[in-house]
C-alpha cells in the first residue's frame, strides 16, 4: 500500500518505524489519526496486527497449553474446539531447554542432549503435538540453535507476500529480544505469551503511540574495540537517557560502516536499554547480508524493491523527524564490561579491576585456588554475540595465541561455548580455531541460551561461601539469574570471555597485569585485519544451507516421539503439563488489601517469575517430592504446570521484600509471622483478603516472562502499585487481569504495606489508595480501550474464549 499525504507532516518525514505502523494499520482498517496526524510530541492509540508470532519452548509451552485449554474450555461450551487455531503463522523455536551439565570435554553436546531429551520428553511429545494440531504453527525442534539467531539467518522475510498482498514483515515475540531482528530493518518486538495468544487468534495488540528517538551514530570503532563494547555502551547511554516504552530508530554517518550482525547485537540489547524496539533501515549492508545468508535472489530483489517504493530505504540525505534525538560517536567506544548486577553498569576495562575490588568482602582472594572475586563461569553464549562472526572469530583467535603461549583456563572456571547457530561450528572448524578453543575448556555444550538464562548447571568448585564471578557474552546479568551461588555477573565480548577463563579472577587488570606468567593481554589480541583475513577465507553463503537444511524436520530422536493426536489434548497425571483454568477471573473489590510484597526499585521479572534449578527444599521442591518425584528439573522446563510455576513465584534467592528482614521468598502472613510467599498467600485467600504488591520504580525490568503475571495472578495478587512499570510486564499484568497503579509523581515512598490498603477507581482515570492514615493518588495503567476490555472481562485469554464462543469477527 503505498503512503498518500498525511494531515500532520509529510511522509517523507516520517520515522520508518512509524511509516510501518502506519501501513499496518491502514491495510487493516484500524483507526490510523495517530499517524496520519503525527508530529513530534504526538500521542495516540494504536491496534497493531503483526504478519506472524515468533516463540520460543520456555514460553511456547504454556501458549500452547493455553490454547489447548481454550479448546478445552470451547467443547465445554458446546462449541467446535477448531475455532481456536492460530490465523497467522506462527513458528517456535526449542531452544530453552538444553542445561550445560556437562562441559570441557569432547562429548559435551551429545551428553546435554541426551539428558535434555531424557527431562523433556513430556514437553516434546506436547509440542509434537501442537505441531500436528495447529495448522500455522511450525517448530523448530531442539538442536538447531537460539530463535533470534535463527530468525536473523533464516526465517525472517523482511518483506512479506500472502494473499495478494506485499507488506513488511512485522515480527512480534514471546521473548523480549525479538528485537534482534531489528538489526536487518525488520520491525518486531518482544510482547507477552498471553499478547501472543490473542494475537495469533487473531486480535490485535494494542498499544498507545510510542516516541520515536533518533539515535544518530557517527565515527568508527577504534581497533582493539568490539561490537560487544559498542552496545554495552548504547546500552547505558539509552538507558540513561530513558526510551522505556518508545521507539529506538538508529540513523547517521556511521550506519555505512556497521554490517548487519554487529546491527543486530546492539538491536538485541533493546531490552535492556528499555525501549520497545531499536531499528535500523534497510540498505545495501541488509541486502548484502540476506544475499550472505543464501536468501533467493527473487526474495533480495523484492526488498529492495518494496522498501525503496514505501520509503522505508535508507537515504542519508532524508530529513526523518524525531521526538528525541541522542547522539552517540563509535570512536569514544573503549574496550567494556558490565555489571555486577544490570547490563547497563557500564564499566570500561581500564577501571574494571577497581570496580570488582569494591564489591569484594573482606577475606581469601583468588591465586593458586579460588576466592573471593573468582570466576567461576566464562560463558560464550547468547544470541546477541554468537550472531556475530568477527568477535567469535576473535576469541577463536584469543585460544589459539593463548595456547600457542602455553596459557590454560584456571581449573575451578566452568567454561562452555553455546552458540545460537550451528553456523558458528562450521566456520570455526573451517578456521581452524575450534581445538584451540577446546584446549582452554571451550568446548561445544549445546545450540541453546543455556548459561544467559540460567542454565548453567552445577559449578566446578563449591562458592557458596565465596563472592565469586560469572563472566559471560550475553546480554542479562540479573542477579540470580546465572547462577544461584554467583552473586557477580558481568557481560563482555567473546574474546574477554576467553581472557578471564585463563586469569581465573575478576579483580584483575587485563590491560596492565600478566593474564598468567609473562602473558599479557596484549600478547594475544589479533589486529582487525587478522579477523577480517580469517572471516574473508571461511564465511561462505553455502554455510546456511548446511545449517538450515530442512529446519522444521528435526533428528531422529524428534521425528521418533510418540506425540498424541486429537484435536484436544489429554492431560493425564503430567507433572510438567496441567489443565489451567485462566477463564473465571474477574476484577474484584479492592476493600481491606493487603500486601503481598513490598520491594524496592528495579524489580525484575527473574525476582518475580521462577527460574532455574528447583531447589529440593523450596515449596514448589517439595511439592514435586510429596507427589514421588525424583528429578526436579529447572522451573523453564515445568511452565506447562501452573501448580508448580504458582508455588515457585517470588522465589529468586536474592529477593529483598520489606516486609521481612531477610532475603529470599519470604512474607509476613495474616498473622503477621514470616512464611513462605506461597503459604502466606493460600492463607490470605482462605481468608478473603484481596492482595496487592506493592513496589518502587521500573517494575517488571527483564524478560517477557509471563510467569511474572500468571504466578501473583494465581497467588490472588489483584493489583500491582508501582512508581513506574517495564513496558511487557505492565501489558502482561493486563493480561491476566491484575491492576497496574502508578503513582503519581512523589508520591509511593512511605508506603509501608504493613497495613491495610484501600483502594478507590476513578472514572477519570485515576484512583485513590488509603492505608494507614495517608491518601495515595495513582493513575489506573489501563493504556487503550482494549486494555480496558481485557480488565473488564478479567484478563485476555477470557475475553478472546468469549469472542470465538459468540462467534464474534476477530
Amino acid at each position: 500500500m503505498k503512503l498518500q499525504p498525511l494531515k500532520g507532516i509529510a511522509p517523507d518525514h516520517l520515522p520508518r518505524t512509524l511509516r510501518i505502523l502506519l501501513e499496518n494499520a491502514l491495510r487493516h482498517g484500524t483507526a490510523a489519526d495517530a499517524l496520519r496526524e503525527w508530529k513530534p510530541g504526538a500521542t495516540g492509540e494504536l491496534e497493531v496486527y503483526p504478519s506472524r508470532v515468533f516463540l520460543h519452548d520456555t514460553n511456547g509451552v504454556p501458549v500452547l497449553v493455553d490454547l489447548a485449554a481454550m479448546r478445552d474450555a470451547m467443547v465445554a461450551r458446546g462449541k467446535e474446539p477448531r475455532l481456536v487455531d492460530p490465523v497467522i503463522p506462527a513458528e517456535l523455536v526449542v531452544d530453552h531447554s538444553v542445561i550445560a551439565d556437562v562441559y570441557g570435554r569432547p562429548d559435551a553436546l551429545r551428553v546435554n542432549v541426551d539428558r535434555e531429551y531424557e527431562r523433556n520428553a513430556e514437553r516434546y511429545r506436547f509440542l509434537r503435538w501442537g505441531q500436528q494440531t495447529f495448522e500455522r504453527l511450525k517448530v523448530v525442534p531442539p538442536g538447531s540453535g537460539i530463535m533470534h539467531q535463527i530468525n536473523l539467518e533464516h526465517l525472517a522475510r523482511v518483506v512479506e507476500e500472502r494473499d495478494g498482498w506485499v507488506f513488511p514483515d512485522l515480527c512480534l515475540g514471546t521473548d523480549s529480544h525479538t528485537t534482534m531482528v531489528n538489526g536487518l530493518g525488520v520491525l518486531g518486538w518482544g510482547i507477552g505469551g498471553i499478547e501472543a495468544e490473542a494475537a495469533m487468534l487473531g486480535q490485535s495488540v494494542s498499544m498507545i503511540l510510542p516516541p520515536v528517538v533518533g539515535v544518530r551514530l557517527s565515527g568508527a570503532l577504534e581497533a582493539g574495540t568490539t561490537a560487544t563494547d559498542l552496545v554495552l555502551t548504547i546500552t547505558e547511554t539509552l538507558r540513561a537517557h530513558g526510551v522505556v516504552g518508545k521507539l529506538v530508530e538508529f540513523t547517521g554517518p556511521a550506519l555505512a560502516g556497521l554490517a548487519v550482525p554487529d546491527r543486530a547485537t546492539i538491536a538485541n540489547m533493546s531490552p535492556e536499554f528499555g525501549s520497545t524496539a531499536a531499528y535500523f533501515p534497510i540498505d545495501d549492508r541488509s541486502l548484502d547480508y540476506l544475499r550472505f545468508t543464501n536468501r533467493p535472489a527473487e526474495k533480495v530483489a523484492l526488498v529492495e524493491s518494496y522498501a525503496r517504493e514505501q520509503g522505508l530505504w535508507h537515504d542519508p540525505s532524508a530529513d526523518l523527524l524525531y521526538d528525541e534525538y541522542v547522539d552517540i560517536d563509535l570512536s569514544a567506544v573503549v574496550p567494556t564490561i558490565a555489571g555486577p548486577r544490570r547490563p547497563n553498569q557500564r564499566v570500561p576495562l581500564s577501571t574494571a579491576k577497581q570496580a570488582v575490588e569494591g564489591e569484594l568482602p573482606p577475606g581469601p582472594r583468588t591465586t593458586d585456588s579460588p576466592g573471593h572475586g573468582a570466576v567461576v563461569v566464562a560463558a560464550i553464549t547468547s544470541c546477541t554475540n554468537t550472531s556475530n562472526p568477527a568477535v567469535m572469530v576473535a576469541a577463536g583467535l584469543v585460544a589459539k595465541n593463548a595456547v600457542e603461549r602455553g596459557l590454560v583456563s584456571k581449573p575451578w572456571v566452568k567454561t562452555t561455548l553455546s552458540p545460537g547457530s550451528r553456523v558458528v561450528m562450521d566456520y570455526l572448524g573451517a578456521a581452524g580455531l575450534t581445538p584451540h578453543l577446546e584446549k582452554l575448556g571451550f568446548h561445544l555444550t549445546g545450540f541453546g541460551c543455556m548459561t544467559c538464562i540460567g542454565a548453567s548447571g552445577e559449578l566446578a568448585v563449591d562458592a557458596k561461601d565465596l563472592t565469586v564471578a560469572a563472566v559471560l557474552s550475553g546480554n542479562r546479568n540479573f542477579e540470580g539469574r546465572i547462577q544461584p551461588d554467583v552473586r557477580l555477573n558481568y557481560l563482555a565480548s567473546p574474546p574477554l570471555v576467553v581472557a578471564y577463563a585463563i586469569a581465573g579472577r575478576m579483580d584483575i587488570d587485563l590491560l596492565a597485569e600478566p593474564l598468567d606468567g609473562d602473558v599479557y593481554l596484549k600478547d594475544i589480541w589479533p589486529q582487525p585485519a587478522e579477523i577480517e583475513a580469517v572471516l574473508a577465507q571461511v564465511l561462505k553463503p553455502e554455510l546456511f544451507d548446511h545449517a538450515y537444511d530442512d529446519l522444521f524436520a528435526g533428528d531422529n530422536r524428534w521425528q521418533t516421539l510418540d506425540a498424541p493426536a486429537g484435536e484436544t489434548f489429554e492431560w493425564g497425571d503430567s507433572t510438567y503439563l496441567q489443565q489451567p483454568n485462566y477463564f473465571d477471573v474477574q476484577p474484584t473489590d479492592l476493600t481491606g488489601a493487603r500486601a503481598l510484597l513490598r520491594l524496592g526499585d528495579s524489580v525484575t521479572t527473574d525476582h518475580i517469575s521462577p527460574a532455574g534449578a528447583i531447589p529440593r527444599d523450596s515449596v514448589a521442591g517439595r511439592y514435586l517430592t510429596g507427589l514421588g518425584v525424583t528429578e526436579l528439573n529447572t522451573y523453564a522446563s515445568r511452565r506447562g504446570n501452573h501448580q508448580v510455576m504458582v508455588r515457585g513465584a517470588f522465589g529468586n534467592l536474592r529477593l529483598r521484600n520489606q516486609l521481612v528482614d531477610t532475603e529470599g521468598p519470604v512474607t509476613r502472613g495474616p498473622d503477621g509471622e514470616p512464611a513462605p510467599i506461597y503459604d502466606a498467600a493460600m492463607a490470605y485467600r482462605a481468608a478473603g483478603v484481596p492482595l496487592v504488591v506493592v513496589a518502587g520504580k521500573e517494575y517488571g525490568t527483564g524478560s517477557s516472562r509471563d510467569w511474572a503475571a500468571k504466578g501473583p495472578a494465581l497467588l490472588g495478587v489483584r493489583a500491582v502499585l508501582a512508581q513506574s512499570f517495564e513496558r511487557i510486564h505492565r501489558s502482561n499484568l493486563v493480561g491476566l487481569g491484575i491492576l497496574p497503579l502508578e503513582f503519581l509523581p512523589g508520591e509511593g515512598d512511605d508506603l509501608t504495606g504493613e497495613e491495610p490498603i484501600d483502594i478507590e477507581l476513578h472514572d477519570d482515570g485515576l484512583a485513590t489508595a488509603r492505608s494507614a492514615g495517608r491518601t495515595y493518588r495513582l493513575r489506573i495503567r489501563l493504556d487503550t480501550p482494549r486494555e480496558h476490555d481485557y480488565y473488564r472481562h478479567g484478563g485476555v485469554l477470557p475475553y478472546v474464549l468469549h469472542r470465538l464462543s459468540e462467534g464474534q469477527p476477530q
